[in-house]
Parts: structure tokens; C-alpha cells; sequence
């Protein structure tokens, strides 16, 4: 096992965790992109658990940079991130599992354990949902301009219209020519509907 998270008070918890297992053992521990060819190359892990953020890429890139030097790893995200677009990115890295770090510890050992073992714990519907919420977002997204995407992103940002005409150098009227778009494209019509939107989109973080 090999884990890759950039907060040590957290990796070395996990790692206190799994080899307390009699059927599980750490080989190493990194904490960046960067770090997880080096580690793949001389550990040979067969699972790795994988944090989503880390400090110079995501978990994705983490399991891409892994994959290519051992394809047969398997990969199991631990994250704080809940988002749909967190989930795709770990489905199209080749995920096996997709834990959110507020679960048992119990729990995670049981997902090490059956993913080792070759289990697949996303479920091919949360796939096919996953994918199908990915089409939506970028049908959405192909309708709206650059413009409008990034009237968007601000209006979620909290800026107020003639801040938003200041910032792009178009004006006031422009502006809201936009927000009148959205609201007819998006169902947009207030900051807050904004703030969910962009997000959904990925827009603003």
C-alpha cells in the first residue's frame, strides 16, 4: 500500500491503521504528484489510497503518474472533496473506491481490503450517473459565450454588476445583457443561484 497525502498528521494515521492490519502492509508514503513515479517504481504497490488535493496536482494526476508505471495498482480515493466533478475525475482515473475521510476507520480497512481483493466499490449506476450529470454540464456549458461564463464566475464571486462591467471593460448595459442570458440559459436570476451554478459547472471552486 502506498499512500499519497500531503498532510502528515493524516498519512501518518493511516498508515498507523493499515499496518496495525495482519494483512496489510505500507510501503511508503508521499505527499505530492511529483513523489508517486520515484514510489511506484521502487515500492511496487499493489493498492494506493490517494488524497484528491495535494499540493502540486490532484489525486488523478497522482494515479496517472502510478498507472504508468504500474498498471495493475489499484486505486482508492480518501478525500474531503464531495463533489460530482471530484467523482468523475476519480472514475475516468480508474478508481476502485471513493471514500470521504469523515468514514470509520473500520470502514476504510474494509474498502483497502476489498479492493486488494479486486472489487470495484463505485457501482456501475453512480458511473452512468456521473456521466450522464458530465453531459449535462458541458451541454450547458457549449450554450453559454466565454463572455457570459465569466459574468458568471463573477456574479458568483460576489461582485455587483457595474463591478463586474469595470472588471471586463464592457459596460453596465452589457453586463446585464448578459445576466438576462443567463437567466434565461441557466435559470439564473440571483447571486446565490449564481454561487450553485458556477459551481455545478466548475466555474469557481
Amino acid at each position: 500500500m502506498l499512500i499519497v497525502e500531503d498532510h502528515r498528521v493524516v498519512a501518518e494515521g493511516l498508515a498507523a491503521l493499515i499496518n496495525d492490519q495482519s494483512d496489510m502492509k505500507v510501503v511508503g508514503n508521499v505527499g505530492t504528484v511529483g513523489e508517486c513515479v520515484q514510489a511506484a517504481a521502487e515500492l511496487n504497490p499493489d493498492v494506493v489510497l490517494l488524497d484528491f488535493r495535494l499540493p502540486d496536482g490532484t489525486g488523478p494526476d497522482a494515479a496517472a503518474a502510478v498507472r504508468s508505471i504500474r498498471p495493475a495498482a489499484k486505486m482508492i480515493f480518501l478525500t474531503r472533496e464531495d463533489t460530482d466533478a471530484a467523482r468523475f475525475a476519480a472514475v475516468q482515473s480508474g478508481a476502485s473506491a471513493f471514500l470521504h475521510k469523515s468514514r470509520a476507520a473500520a470502514e476504510v480497512v474494509s474498502a483497502i481490503r476489498d479492493v486488494a481483493r479486486g472489487r470495484m466499490l463505485i457501482t456501475p449506476r453512480t458511473i452512468s450517473t456521473l456521466i450522464a450529470k458530465r453531459r449535462s454540464i458541458e451541454a450547458q456549458l457549449d450554450r453559454l459565450t466565454p463572455r457570459e461564463k465569466e459574468v458568471l464566475r463573477l456574479m458568483a464571486e460576489g461582485h455587483p454588476s457595474r463591478a463586474i462591467a469595470a472588471e471586463m471593460g464592457i459596460s453596465y448595459t452589457t453586463v446585464r445583457t448578459h445576466i438576462r442570458s443567463l437567466g434565461s440559459k441557466l435559470a439564473v436570476h440571483s447571486k446565490l443561484e449564481a454561487i450553485v451554478k458556477a459551481r455545478e459547472l466548475g466555474l469557481i471552486s
